[in-house]
Parts: structure tokens; sequence; C-alpha cells
């Protein structure tokens, strides 16, 4: 089993910036590709960026492309999100996931253990 602890959501200002942090914890760490996914009310779970294993390769949704970054350390068992230029459309509860993979997915559906979720509030 994996456990994923998601932190550092919050209301901010549009244009503001937000870091999301996840905490794994169970087994190795480094051998899982990492993804952030994020869920507003009605909406779908959509996939926001991932990192695979070895750090190497990310991708990101076209939404949040040039304003969110995706990294990892594999040392401390973590995953980051930098979130910059906040817009009110942001707004969702954003969820870590870890999938052992030998390709990234954009899919939910894919990835085997989910964190509980940390609302991010971007006001207008």
């Amino acid at each position: 089993q994996v456990q994923l602890v998601e932190s550092g959501g919050g209301l901010v200002q549009a244009g503001g910036s937000l870091r999301l942090s996840c905490a794994a914890s169970g087994r190795t760490f480094s051998i899982y590709n990492m993804g952030w996914f994020r869920q507003a009310p009605g909406k779908e779970r959509e996939f926001v960026a991932g990192v695979k294993w070895s750090g190497g390769t990310t991708a990101y949704a076209d939404s949040v492309k040039g304003r969110f970054t995706i990294s990892r350390d594999n040392a401390k068992n973590t995953v980051s999100l930098q979130m910059n230029s906040l817009k009110p459309e942001d707004t969702a509860v954003y969820y870590c996931a870890a999938d052992r993979a030998l390709i990234m997915h954009r899919v939910a559906g894919e990835y085997d253990y989910w964190g509980q979720g940390t609302q991010v509030t971007v006001s207008s």
C-alpha cells in the first residue's frame, strides 16, 4: 500500500500563487509515476500534471501549461505542484495520485493510489 497526503491548499486571489505538496509513505516512492488531478463541483476529475518516476519526463494539461510546475524529490518522498498566475477556473479539490507503469498516464482510472485531496479556491 502507498499512502498519500496532500497539503498546501487554501484561498488565494486571482493572479496569486500556491504550492501544493504530497507526502508519500508505504512502498518505495521512487518507482511510481506521480500525478496531480483536480475536480470541481459538477465536473469530472481531470488531469493537471504528471511526472515520471525518473523525474525526467513531465506532462501538463493545456489549461495549466506555462503556469503550473510539477516536481518530485525522491529523497523526501514528496511531489509538489507550484501554481502561479492562478485563475478562478483553477478552483477545485486537488488530488495527488501514484501509478506504477512504464508510461505516464493522463487518465485518472490508471492510477492506483490517491490522497484525500486539498481544496484550492481562487477568488476573482
